[in-house]
């Protein structure tokens, strides 16, 4: 079984309030659940998440998907990945002269 963290979303229109839970990756958003691992209120920046839950089932083997892993990076459990930057050339290009005929 593929598991995923990811958020479910609760809350009315308008008001958003999500759970970070750890769910089958086949099931939907608002689904089935395996475990509940904390809350993000994207309103007030507020992240209240079980460290050690959490550290658990991503050494199990569980994915975060992309929102899920932002909130994690930003409750500071998982190190954010390095930028992939381009190496800059500093050679310029050969100028062509124009010929006229």
């Amino acid at each position: 079984m593929a598991t995923r963290i990811r958020l479910t979303r609760l809350g009315d229109k308008g008001s958003p309030f999500y759970r970070v839970v750890v769910a089958d990756s086949r099931s939907p958003r608002d689904g089935k659940v395996i475990a509940s691992l904390g809350t993000f209120d994207p309103l007030k920046n507020d992240i209240k998440l079980d460290k050690d839950a959490t550290l658990d089932w991503l050494s199990k083997g569980a994915l975060p998907t992309d929102t899920a892993k932002s909130v994690l990076i930003k409750a500071e459990i998982i190190k954010p990945d390095k930028p992939k930057t381009k190496e800059k050339t500093t050679a310029k290009k050969p100028e062509t002269k124009k010929v006229k005929e």
